[in-house]
């Protein structure tokens, strides 16, 4: 620790476990981090401890003795200090796997996580972001492109009590025009999921490469549904996505 202090030395230094420079430049650290002294008197439990390191401020620009050591604390508070640490440690091993693991599936499927913007910047259509790129990454994911009008798309499906939520990211299109996504049944029923206008700078084309991220939902129940279809409003379709 020579070259650097780190937060979590606090534990050693209270259990005087520190060589004598790493433990000096604990002690000038501590003077300056206030969440390294919470958790010292939290461990330590003591009024000497706190003392010293008060003594050790007032006295650094000075020669003068070195501090003594923090007294050795209790068996309890050591039980303690090695219970926290092993939290920390698989806390910290949690959040590396699960970080990971998202990684590594965010990777796999292409999806861009930062916000979508349209052309001039604004954010693109859609209620909130974060659930329609949560849904379109994590839902069942059905996928399609259509090489007559450029568009391709994903759209991530998720079951609910009253019919199907519907994320949707779609790239290749330009405007300006307006869109809508409809459901459409085995049966041919049809139903709006939701819709959007395209400016003219368009989503996921050169110059504009962010897609289009949007949800919404439709009463057509998971199993009922044959497909997915991005239609102009006026007539004609960009994209069809069976599933």
């Amino acid at each position: 620790m020579t070259s650097e202090v780190e937060h979590t030395d606090v534990g050693a230094y209270a259990l005087g476990l520190l060589e004598e420079d790493d433990r000096r430049a604990f002690e000038a650290h501590l003077l300056h981090c206030g969440s390294c002294a919470a958790e010292f008197r939290e461990l330590s439990g003591t009024a000497t401890a706190l003392t010293e390191i008060r003594d050790f401020r007032d006295a650094v620009e000075e020669p003068a003795p070195e501090p003594e050591r923090p007294a050795e604390p209790p068996g309890a508070v050591v039980d303690l200090l090695r219970e926290r640490q092993r939290r920390a440690r698989r806390a910290r091993r949690g959040t590396y796997v699960i970080g990971s693991a998202a990684a590594a599936v965010l990777l796999a499927t292409g999806v861009t996580v930062g916000a979508a913007v349209t052309g001039d910047g604004s954010p693109a259509p859609g209620h909130d972001h974060g659930p329609a790129r949560a849904l379109v990454i994590w839902g069942e994911r059905k996928t399609a492109q259509d090489a007559s009008t450029g568009a391709s798309g994903v759209v991530g499906l998720e079951s609910k009590g009253w019919g199907t939520h519907v994320g949707l990211e779609l790239r290749g299109v330009r405007g300006p025009l307006k869109c809508r996504l409809e459901a459409v049944s085995a049966t041919g029923e049809r139903s709006v999921v939701t819709g959007w206008a395209v400016p003219p700078k368009g989503y996921g084309v050169p110059g504009s490469e962010a897609p289009l991220v949007t949800h919404g939902g439709t009463a057509i129940p998971r199993e009922r549904i044959d497909r997915f279809e991005v239609v102009k409003e006026g007539g004609g379709k960009l994209l069809t996505i069976p599933v």
